[in-house]
């Protein structure tokens, strides 16, 4: 018989979790299975975000070669930070809109819209798909692909043996974590819930092309994170995993009266095996604290990392 969450110490964090699945599944009066639904950030929840997201990295090189083609770029940016290899000004960036300060993200915003806008959808997918599997993180010495947590993926499968959907709900886009969701994590296509860009149709002989435009349509972070999922759930999960500050209005939301819920934060304390950072991730932590969050520590809780 296998050993529930084998990756996972036997810790406060895997018995809440096993308790959490008994308890809705138990009687299945007390949760049908039509109920049963989970949410799991994706940056830094189930898969590595440091020393980048890995999205980042793949925008970054694209920024580069627009710069070389157009030179004029070098002097903008986040094409002077990404031909420069400014990542210190990249992180800024993005510390600074977890913390609340967003001065510079339209910078960076309107070079990430850039970068892969009037290509079509499935050009688009045909990129990720090939960095995905080809591109391999910088400091750790394996492939973006060897870069998802096992305790995670194991827990993703875990809840869907027990009757859940699995969804990801991620400020990443969407479009990006598609092509590879179903191999990483056992969550298909349709399960995705990310940040979009606006799309364009356009009719021809061909049955039609959809275009990526260089327009924002939604940034599926904070409290939009919420509204997202219901309008792709139609449910309040029971359950939802997050990281970083940008997760709070998502476990919130993960809040019954009459079921069972839980509520996961992952922390990053583990310099030899990963990272060890709280920033973009201050006002979460201070938040399990105060309403009773099982905090999962990455140093402690998990036997394997990747």
């Amino acid at each position: 018989m296998n050993t529930p969450l084998a990756t996972w110490n036997d810790r406060p964090a895997k018995a809440a979790i096993l308790d959490f699945v008994e308890r809705c599944t138990a009687d299945s009066s007390v949760v049908p299975v039509d109920q049963r639904v989970a949410v799991f950030d994706n940056d830094g929840t189930l898969w590595c975000e440091k020393p980048m997201p890995i999205q980042l990295d793949f925008i970054l090189r694209r920024l580069v070669a627009m710069v070389e083609e157009d030179p004029g770029l070098r002097s903008k940016e986040p094409w002077r930070a990404a031909y420069e290899r400014d990542y210190a000004w990249l992180a800024s960036v993005l510390h600074d809109h977890y913390a609340g300060d967003d001065s510079n993200l339209a910078s960076l915003a309107a070079g990430v819209l850039a970068a892969h806008a009037d290509i079509s959808v499935e050009r688009f997918e045909e990129l990720a798909a090939e960095f995905l599997h080809t591109a391999r993180h910088p400091t750790l010495n394996r492939s973006y692909l060897q870069c998802a947590y096992a305790p995670m993926v194991e827990l993703l499968g875990y809840l869907r043996e027990h009757g859940f959907v699995t969804y990801i709900a991620s400020g990443g886009g969407r479009d990006f974590m598609r092509p590879v969701s179903e191999e990483l994590y056992g969550v298909p296509r349709d399960g995705v819930i990310g940040s979009a860009v606006a799309l364009e149709y356009s009719a021809n002989e061909s049955g039609g092309t959809i275009t990526r435009r260089a327009t924002a349509d939604y940034l599926d972070d904070g409290p939009e994170k919420p509204i997202r999922i219901w309008d792709r759930a139609g449910r309040r999960p029971l359950l939802a995993a997050g990281n970083s500050n940008g997760d709070i209005e998502m476990l919130d939301f993960t809040q019954h009266s009459d079921k069972p819920y839980l509520r996961l934060l992952v922390l990053h304390d583990d310099p030899d095996r990963e990272f060890d950072y709280t920033s973009g991730s201050e006002r979460a932590l201070k938040r399990a604290q105060e309403k009773g969050w099982t905090v999962v520590s990455v140093k402690d809780d998990w036997k394997t990392v990747f």
